[in-house]
Order: structure tokens, then C-alpha cells, then sequence
């Protein structure tokens, strides 16, 4: 067979070979993979996404390279991640933010579960409703009465608009029927300092990143979100418990990648972080910060994306309803 003849055979057979062959996933990743994360350094997406990214780079023997991209909520980085070229080679670390996002956000230039492809859930924590040592509330109850005797006069934190923390806080602000004033910060470490330092009365925050603060009686906490109390804050009592029938709110973690990149690839990095969440020194330093592992192949994983997204389009709706 002449040289041409080889070429077009050769030619020829690789244009037999699926796009989304397993044979593309064999050398993945051969350079660093990007994870975008679109929130602030030290919150839990960015510590997660640190811890997750140290070991698949052990596995896998190329580096995981952390890069935050904040802002808007979360929008910039996320944006970032659907703009990229799908190869695997860029993967976007995500919460309920970008669930929320999806009907908080109309005005945003990508559509979640159009232009991204979930990877894999990672974990999920409960929240704590704390507030300085200044307000003159002792139990969620009395919080309550003291914003329903102050309209509009109390405030409270949260990392930015569409984060897990405001959309936990305008649910509260709904079951509870009380009108306290949002003030989004940058970042969750910037929000956690404000009520930290007296500039807002309260906060909801995730259990692993505010319990070092409710031990040194920095921020008093009221209560926590899940439906059962928290194994780090066992003394605080859950909002239903607190006297709000109903309320939870967590924060999940995530990981997608831009819409097209190759099933296999998706489906190899989907292995990797599932076998990073079952492993027993994870799962117990998880545990001890009161996070809970999550598991769950593509499929299902864009399942729970679509039903919260619609979750919170729900909540979004309530928002600029008056409180009873």
C-alpha cells in the first residue's frame, strides 16, 4: 500500500472511532486539570475543592490546580467554567448557588444544565444561625420577636447574592414571617468578619466554617438547619426544633464540567471523586467538621440538579412577599 493509501486508511479509521470512545479517557488527564472555583479562598467550596484536588492529583499524577474566580454570586466563575473548551481539562466547582442562580439570576449568560455536565456530588454540611454577642436574643424564639418588634431594623449576612447562605436566609426570613435587611458581602470570610465584628446582628453559615467561632463565643448560636441536631454544635437546637415547623436548609458541593466534554472523561473523574468520598480518613474528617459525603453517578447527579433548581425557583418566588 503506497504512503497516500496508508493515510487515508489511517484517515479513515479514526474517523470510525466514536467521539466519546473509552480510548479518549485512557491518558486523562496527561497535563494539569484547572478547577474554577467561583467563591472566596478559605469558604467550604474553596477548602473541599483543595482536599479533593490533592488527591485526585495523587491518583492521577497530574496537579489539580485551584483558581478562584469570585464574583456575582458566583456567576463570573461559573461563566468562566462554561465558556471553556470541554476536555476535561477544566472543571467547575459548584454549590446550590448555581441551582439558586438559575431563576435568582435571569440575566446570567449561560444556563446551568445546558452549558456544564455534572461530574459528581462531593458533600453537603448543615448551617448555623448565629449572632454577635451584642443582640439581645438568647433562643431563635426570642430572635424572632426581636426582628418582628423591629421591622426592617436588623440584618444579616451572607457571601453574595444566590449563595447557599442567602437563599437559607430568605427561606428563614419567609417560614419565620420576619423582615430583617440582606447585606451581601464578597466572600464568606468577609460576611462570617462582619458578624463577627458587630457590623451585621446575624448570619447563617456553614456548621464546618462557623464552629470555631461559636467555641470561642465570637457569634452566639440559635440554632442549626438540618433535620436533626448537628454532631458539632450538639447543643444548638435545629430551627424545627427552635419553633419553625419545616425549615431546612443545607449547603451541597459539586463538581461539573463545560457541556461536551467526552462521557468518558466524565465518567473517569466521576469514579475518582466517589472513591475519594467512601475513603475512611475523609469520611471521618468530614464527620468530625460536620459534613456529610455524597455519592452518585452522572445520571443521577443531574437528576438532583434539576429538582433543585426547581426547589429554589420555589423559594425565589417568596422573596418579595411581604412577612405575615
Amino acid at each position: 500500500m503506497t504512503g497516500p493509501r496508508i493515510a487515508l486508511a489511517f484517515a479513515i479509521t479514526l474517523l470510525a472511532i466514536p467521539l466519546d470512545s473509552p480510548a479518549q479517557a485512557q491518558d486523562y488527564p496527561s497535563r494539569p486539570v484547572k478547577v474554577i472555583v467561583p467563591f472566596g479562598a478559605g469558604g467550604p467550596a474553596d477548602v473541599t475543592a483543595r482536599q479533593i484536588g490533592n488527591i485526585l492529583q495523587e491518583s492521577f499524577g497530574q496537579p489539580f490546580v485551584i483558581e478562584n474566580r469570585t464574583g456575582a454570586g458566583g456567576v463570573i466563575g461559573t461563566q468562566e467554567a462554561a465558556k471553556s473548551p470541554p476536555d476535561g481539562y477544566t472543571v467547575l466547582m459548584m454549590s446550590n448557588t448555581q441551582t439558586a442562580n438559575e431563576s435568582l439570576v435571569p440575566q446570567r449568560k449561560y444556563e446551568l444544565m445546558r452549558d456544564l455536565a455534572p461530574i459528581a456530588p462531593i458533600n453537603y454540611s448543615d448551617l448555623v444561625i448565629v449572632v454577635h454577642p451584642s443582640v439581645q436574643a438568647k433562643t431563635l424564639q426570642e430572635f424572632i420577636a426581636l426582628a418582628k418588634s423591629q421591622p426592617g431594623k436588623l440584618n444579616y449576612a451572607s457571601s453574595g447574592q444566590g449563595t447557599p447562605y442567602h437563599m437559607a436566609g430568605e427561606l428563614f426570613k419567609a417560614m419565620a414571617g420576619i423582615d430583617v435587611l440582606h447585606v451581601p458581602y464578597r466572600n464568606s470570610g468577609e460576611a462570617r468578619s462582619g458578624v463577627i465584628g458587630g457590623q451585621v446582628q446575624m448570619m447563617i453559615d456553614a456548621v464546618p466554617a462557623m464552629a470555631p467561632n461559636v467555641a470561642e463565643n465570637q457569634v452566639r448560636a440559635l440554632a442549626t438547619t438540618g433535620k436533626t441536631r448537628s454532631t458539632v454544635l450538639p447543643n444548638a437546637p435545629t430551627v424545627i426544633e427552635a419553633g419553625v415547623p419545616g425549615y431546612e436548609a443545607t449547603i451541597w458541593l459539586g463538581l461539573m464540567a463545560p457541556a461536551g466534554t467526552p462521557k468518558p472523561i466524565i465518567d473517569k473523574l466521576n469514579a475518582a471523586v466517589n472513591a475519594v468520598v467512601k475513603r475512611p480518613d475523609i469520611v471521618k474528617l468530614w464527620t468530625q467538621q460536620g459534613a456529610v459525603p455524597m455519592s452518585m453517578t452522572p445520571e443521577e447527579f443531574d437528576k438532583f440538579l434539576r429538582g433543585d433548581i426547581v426547589k429554589w425557583a420555589e423559594v425565589v418566588k417568596k422573596f418579595d412577599k411581604p412577612p405575615q
